[in-house]
């Protein structure tokens, strides 16, 4: 058999069983909208200043406790690292999480398909889509078909198309080897490259394949500068992508730097702190209300990864959470 047919009949067969375990997509009827709310392990992993650290077992009998319906786990330490969980103890994971009567909806990678770009002879993307087949197994094991990735942080001193397009040799070399395991890739829009939904839909479509779908938040749309009609009219436009959205609200700190020879100071930069969702400057009314327009199928995640206004005491990430599952009722 030669190469070209090989490679026709591999890419269909990918094709075939990507689609067996794809995440659902929107319907597109409002009526098939339903809350159904995650919490991401982030939010008590200790990776932000004064933020307590959780067990992966703590935090999943935190979860329950609150009232969450899933969790989305990191997959890296503290947490779910494929190197720290060998069969066994991955097996024993999955047991744990159904006896809690909860859902993992997801592990979360963290990649960046630009990283080593100024490095030709590193084989940046094959380390990268490597390891997300290696995340892809063991959600697989877990008992979850989705991981969360990202694209790249833009280079400076690079062409963009450049790294665009190595954004996209990522995505599908990781797609392929997710696809053997039955995992969908969840692309969250939070890394430089794609980050705007149109650049973001331009880049699933070239990405082509069917378990490379959208992770797609409201924090970078509004950050972005979009009004509230703009930020429906995006979740319209991901709309044959969406399988996955992760909120969070923020508050913005204006920030300033003295200039001693001019006795006046110079703007910079806002600093972004998180708030309780709905206190803080994020239109998720909007958002989720457009997502319930295009009958949105998957979970409403919630996490704190961010100095948190109250501290990071287990008591106030408590308070937090449970402010967010008050919040999501008014969408059902």
């Amino acid at each position: 058999m030669n190469s070209k047919r090989f490679l026709i009949i591999q890419i269909l067969v990918i094709a075939l069983f990507s689609n067996a375990y794809c995440q659902k997509t929107p319907t597109g009827d409002a009526k098939d909208f339903r809350v159904k709310t995650c919490l991401h392990s982030v939010s008590y992993m200790g990776v932000w200043r004064g933020q307590a650290t959780l067990t992966v077992d703590e935090f999943l009998v935190k979860a329950k406790e609150l009232g969450f319906d899933g969790v989305m786990l990191a997959a890296k330490r503290p947490h779910i690292s494929p190197v720290d969980y060998d069969d066994a103890a991955r097996q024993q994971l999955r047991t744990r999480i159904k006896e809690l009567g909860l859902e993992l909806v997801c592990l979360a990678a963290y990649t960046d398909f630009t990283a080593g770009i100024d490095k030709a002879g590193i084989p940046n993307i094959e380390i990268q889509a490597t390891y997300i087949g290696e995340i892809a197994r063991l959600a697989h094991d877990l008992g979850t078909s989705m991981v969360r990735v990202f694209t790249g942080y833009e280079r400076p001193d690079m062409p963009y198309d450049k790294q665009y397009a190595l954004v996209v040799e990522g995505l599908k070399m990781a797609g392929q080897f997710a696809a053997k395991y039955g995992v969908t890739l969840a692309v969250q829009n939070h890394h430089d490259i794609a980050l705007h939904h149109e650049a973001m839909k331009w880049l699933l479509d070239e990405v082509n394949l069917p378990n490379v779908k959208a992770a797609f938040d409201c924090w970078s749309p509004t950050l972005e500068g979009l009004t509230s009609e703009e930020i429906r009219q995006a979740v319209l436009t991901m709309k044959p992508y969406i399988v996955h959205t992760t909120t969070a609200d923020y508050k913005e700190l204006p920030r300033f730097r003295y200039e001693i020879n001019q006795t006046n100071y110079t703007q910079l930069q806002s600093q972004m702190r998180a708030v309780p969702i709905g206190e803080g400057f994020l239109d998720y009314k909007t958002f989720i209300n457009a997502l319930k327009e295009i009958g949105y199928q998957g979970y409403i995640s919630y996490e704190m990864c961010e100095v948190l206004e109250g501290g990071g005491s287990i008591e106030n990430l408590d308070k937090c959470a449970r402010k967010f599952l008050e919040y999501v009722k008014q969408f059902k």
